[in-house]
């Protein structure tokens, strides 16, 4: 299981610098109060001392040490309390120069311990919203808001899509890094395909895992980019390793690209690439499949009917349903 490596680290950057500018805002609050009030600052200076303090106990001798520490503590402690005193009776919070962090939990590292704060994961996760290419499709599109009722012309129309929801939730509940299962949606537009996919695509981002969705026309234009573009310019983008390295690559539209030599080379080289590192991938098309062997070569056909669950959607078109 990985977080998008660029999400990563741009979030533990900001955690870093979120944790450090609470303890400057603590610290220009305390300097603010010291230039103020002489007598906060003695009773600072002293506080700071406390470690120093301990250490030169210990330096004694281990005859009584845990008493003198514990005298120490105690005084610390009863110093503590004057201090908030002193605070509130000039007008400010007993807390008004301790460090405030957004997540107390955590004190905005991220972690608790060596694992990942319930916040930092949020934030992960919404990354990987956004980053997967459909983070505005999962606001609207989830299993919750999958409906059966859309299917309903046939008993066999209705048990062919409940078994085809069940096997889709199943995927993303079961989801694993490099197990190298695939999905591959067949049917007409407007039945669910890419809702069915979005819903995949949330489910296995909150359980960890990168997650990039794109239409097979973007991701060719991309690779032409890298092709005759990037090829030929000065800039350092680089545009089509996600598609490799992603934890599940979804690919949707399968056949609304232009199709060329060009494009079918790098179309079975994802497909093919991906499943010899066992990477798994969801494709979804309108094409039936005497048209995708028509368009493709035999090897991509043979490798999606062949390496890949086939899932076929059937009924009629959900849009029109909702307009009648």
């Amino acid at each position: 299981m990985g977080y998008n490596k660029e999400n990563y680290v741009r979030i533990r950057q900001e955690y870093a610098d979120k944790n450090l500018r609470a303890k400057e805002a603590a610290e220009r609050r305390a300097n603010e109060l010291h230039q103020k009030y002489p007598e906060l600052l003695k009773i600072d200076r002293v506080l700071s001392e406390t470690g120093l303090s301990i250490m030169r106990e210990s330096l004694k001798g281990k005859e009584g040490l845990e008493e003198r520490i514990a005298k120490l503590r105690e005084n610390n402690r009863e110093l503590l309390a004057i201090r908030a005193q002193y605070l509130e009776s000039i007008g400010y919070p007993a807390d008004y120069t301790a460090v405030k962090y957004e997540c107390e939990k955590c004190s905005d590292t991220g972690f608790v311990g060596t694992k990942l704060c319930d916040c930092m994961r949020r934030d992960l996760v919404l990354a990987g919203y956004e980053s997967s290419g459909i983070g505005n499709l999962m606001r609207t599109q989830s299993f919750d808001t999958f409906s059966l009722d859309f299917y309903n012309r046939s008993m066999d129309e209705r048990a062919n899509m409940e078994f085809t929801l069940a096997a889709c939730k199943e995927y993303a509940d079961n989801f694993a890094e490099n197990n190298g299962k695939n999905m591959f949606f067949c049917g007409t537009t407007g039945l669910g395909k890419t809702h069915l996919s979005t819903s995949v695509a949330k489910a296995v981002i909150e359980r960890g895992f990168d997650v990039v969705y794109d239409t097979s026309q973007n991701i060719l234009a991309d690779f032409e980019y890298e092709r005759f573009v990037r090829g030929y310019s000065d800039t350092s983008e680089v545009r089509t390793d996600k598609y490799f390295d992603c934890d599940l690559l979804i690919i949707d539209d399968l056949g609304t690209e232009v199709a060329n030599q060009f494009t079918v080379s790098c179309l079975y080289n994802i497909i093919n690439t991906r499943i010899n590192q066992r990477k798994s991938m969801i494709i979804s098309t309108n094409l039936t499949q005497s048209e995708i062997r028509e368009r493709y070569s035999d090897r991509i056909t043979s490798r999606l009917f062949g390496d890949f669950m086939v899932y076929r959607f059937t009924g009629k078109d959900i849009r029109l349903q909702k307009l009648s």
